[in-house]
């Protein structure tokens, strides 16, 4: 199948919250940030199974991620924050001091 463009919206999770006292080394949190959510009509649409890797690529990288569905818009993903994320970012903050996280248009990749 070939790739499509969605929005993708990266943040902390509040399960990613709690799962810092166990750390970010930890076998759970590395599963947590290597995981991405979106609709299950879009993940059917472009032929994503449930525990599917997929490629996210923006202009700056890329990073594969397990798909799984949730109760997000179409057309959008959702990632928590963590190191495949960080691959996604350009260097450019805004005067903010943290790279833009949000809102960016991606195209994500059956595996």
């Amino acid at each position: 199948m070939a790739a499509k463009r969605f929005i993708l919206n990266s943040s902390r999770s509040s399960k990613q919250g709690s799962l810092i006292n166990v750390g970010k080394n930890s076998p759970e949190y590395q599963a947590l940030t290597n995981s991405m959510t979106m609709a299950a009509e879009d993940m059917a649409e472009i032929g994503l199974a449930e525990g599917q890797m997929a490629l996210i690529r923006t202009e700056f990288g890329e990073s594969a991620f397990k798909c799984q569905a949730g109760k997000v818009p179409l057309g959008m993903i959702f990632v928590p924050y963590g190191p495949p994320t960080c691959r996604l970012m350009g260097g450019d903050t805004d005067g903010t001091g943290m790279p833009t996280s949000k809102g960016w248009e991606v195209d994500v990749i059956p595996q």
